[in-house]
């Protein structure tokens, strides 16, 4: 895939999952080139998660985990290990990512208001809810259904 190309998924993005392969040396490697391409085309607030795969494969492991977690922690990221193929710490991953993008949407950190943030509201009635003037009652402007 051309650079031009994977450099555009990155702009405006408010999360990014790092993965590598523990197996592969060469795949650890290029994690400095990707983190500085996430940091440097997608929102200054990225929530980056660093996830070594392939934890399945212990014994054939290139990239020993106290290693990743040194480099996480140097550059101030979230890191877990998981396998595609047995499912562990799949969904945690996900899961941590977004639940700390939500963290900083209420700290204002992110600002779904602001084009490039890397989050916006996926309807006119979530953005009534978030600033407060849903009503509490069913009428005419009310997102619920009674």
């Amino acid at each position: 895939m051309p650079w031009s190309v994977t450099r555009s998924y990155y702009r405006g993005a408010a999360g990014a999952l790092l993965v590598y392969d523990i197996t592969s040396r060469e795949s650890f490697n290029a994690l400095s080139a990707w983190l500085t391409d996430a940091r440097s085309l997608a929102s200054p607030n990225i929530v980056i998660l660093m996830v070594g795969n392939k934890k399945d494969l212990d014994a054939e492991r290139e990239v020993t985990f106290l290693e990743a977690s040194r480099f996480a922690q140097e550059n101030e990221l979230m890191f877990l290990e998981t396998s595609a193929m047995t499912g562990e710490h799949i969904e945690e991953a996900f899961l941590k990512c977004s639940n700390t993008i939500l963290a900083k949407i209420e700290t204002g950190e992110l600002d779904p208001e602001r084009i490039g943030s890397g989050i916006q509201y996926g309807d006119h009635a979530l953005r009534r809810l978030n600033r407060g003037s849903a009503r509490t009652s069913a009428g005419p402007d009310c997102a619920c259904k009674i």
